[in-house]
């Protein structure tokens, strides 16, 4: 059992913070840079972003990337795949049913509430998986489902799209990742394992990049679509993740699903700064609901510092 969830929360919420302003990035060019090419660029980036910044910080100590036994080299190499192939799965799917919603559809909305299901899909999976999961967190997890829904879909459920599947398939791959994460970060390291899952996210969108998106690319696209990619890379993949992994170190995995899902109270912000959108009072009522549901999941640990 892990001591310090307020700890792991504070760097948890960083990590939405930059995630839900990258819905506003992820919309900007899902019309003109295909899926696969997207999230294959934003890989790459973070993964030689984050190789840099371990080098510079390990320039004194000299420290290898990989462990020198063939035991500790298998087990990088099971946090990589299993790590990285939920990912893979995750952002592609998300970027296809992002660009599969038609013009004028809600999709940030849409595929804001539909994602961050993983508050709830991390405590049932956790179950499946033997773990016991303490009663305030699955509180806090219906709590931070129904914010979601006033905050994501504050006019009700307007429309259905096949789209909406897409993106809730997403939401279980992430699931998986958060637990994949909390498998093997005490092992790797924060900074590592991210840099290895972002590597084989690379190559599996690269593979699909040229299968499926070839005829559609355009080097005008990519280069009008660079600042948002460059932000994808950097601060959604190489930041914000790595934040997701070191902050997993300290939450238990249902605790940071809630903090996490916060991206989508931030989502709707970066619509209310970027695009000059107001909040509805189901909005508001949502972003409240979000706060209580992270306050609730904390509860336990407050008890026990209080006794």
């Amino acid at each position: 059992m892990k001591q310090n969830n307020l700890k792991g929360s504070l760097i948890l919420a960083l990590a939405a913070l930059i995630w839900g302003m990258a819905f506003v990035a992820q919309n900007q060019i899902s019309d003109t840079v295909p899926t696969f090419t997207i999230n294959a660029l934003r890989s790459f980036i973070a993964a030689i972003f984050l190789f840099v910044f371990w080098k510079i910080t390990n320039l004194k100590t000299k420290a290898t990337f990989l462990p020198s036994d063939k035991a500790g080299k298998k087990k990088y190499l099971a946090a990589s795949l299993m790590c990285g192939g939920f990912l893979a799965v995750a952002m592609n799917l998300q970027q296809f049913g992002i660009a599969l919603y038609p013009k004028g559809a809600p999709a940030e909305t849409h595929a804001g509430f539909l994602t961050v299901l993983y508050v709830i899909l991390v405590p049932i999976f956790s179950v499946v998986l033997g773990k016991k999961v303490p009663l305030f967190v699955w509180c806090g997890g219906i709590l931070a489902t129904a914010g979601i829904y006033l905050l994501c879909l504050a006019n009700g459920l307007d429309a259905f799209y096949f789209a909406d599947i897409v993106v809730f398939c997403c939401g279980i791959a992430f699931a998986l990742q958060i637990l994949a994460v909390d498998k093997y970060v005490g092992f790797t390291g924060g900074v590592k394992l991210s840099i290895m899952q972002f590597f084989v996210v690379g190559v599996v969108s690269t593979i699909c990049a040229v299968i499926f998106d070839l005829k559609a690319l355009s080097i005008t696209d990519l280069l009008n679509g660079a600042l948002p990619i460059l932000y994808l890379g950097i601060m959604s993949s190489g930041i914000a993740y790595t934040l997701q992994i070191v902050g997993q170190k300290y939450a238990e995995p249902s605790v940071a699903s809630i903090v996490m899902s916060f991206e989508s109270v931030f989502a709707v912000l970066g619509g209310v700064i970027f695009s000059h959108s107001t909040l509805s009072t189901n909005e508001i009522i949502g972003c409240i609901v979000m706060f209580a549901a992270i306050i609730v999941a904390q509860l336990p640990e407050f008890r026990k510092k209080k006794g």
